[in-house]
């Protein structure tokens, strides 16, 4: 079953007609991720298997441990626009819940492999398994 959040992402890329516009929307989404603090771009938090120059970091939420806040950035802009989406999704969730998010459910229904390099697709890949990695310390 997908979730309320993947199915309210697929559902606002579903209303958009080509991939052009989606492509734009991502665009759009990517220029929206808040800045990531300087201090968190570093090596440990460098996602080598992308081609793009992609950190994320996660913090414990001080509002609602064990709940997490992701903060990320990227030096293209459509892959900066699935790390806005993937920070947004998995912010504010535990460490189990991030490690059950149906990415894969995500990346379909976004049509993201049709449209995305193979290289591109590792990458996005590799973006999501950091993200779980960094968070299993707070399981």
């Amino acid at each position: 079953m997908i979730s309320d959040e993947i199915n309210a992402v697929i559902e606002d890329f579903e209303l958009l007609g080509d991939w052009d516009q989606r492509y734009q929307y991502l665009v759009e989404i990517g220029e929206r991720l808040p800045a990531m603090p300087a201090v968190d771009k570093t090596e440990e938090n460098w996602v080598r298997e992308c081609m793009s120059t992609v950190h994320l970091a996660v913090h414990p939420d001080a509002n609602t441990p064990p709940r997490l806040h992701y903060s990320g950035d990227c030096d293209t802009a459509i892959i900066k626009g699935v790390v806005a989406i993937l920070v947004t999704l998995f912010s504010g969730k535990t460490a189990a819940e991030i490690e059950e998010t149906d990415v894969d459910a995500l990346f379909e229904g976004l049509h993201l492999e049709e449209h995305l390099s193979p290289n591109r697709h590792v990458g996005v890949y590799a973006i999501v398994e950091q993200m779980r990695r960094q968070a299993r310390p707070f399981a």
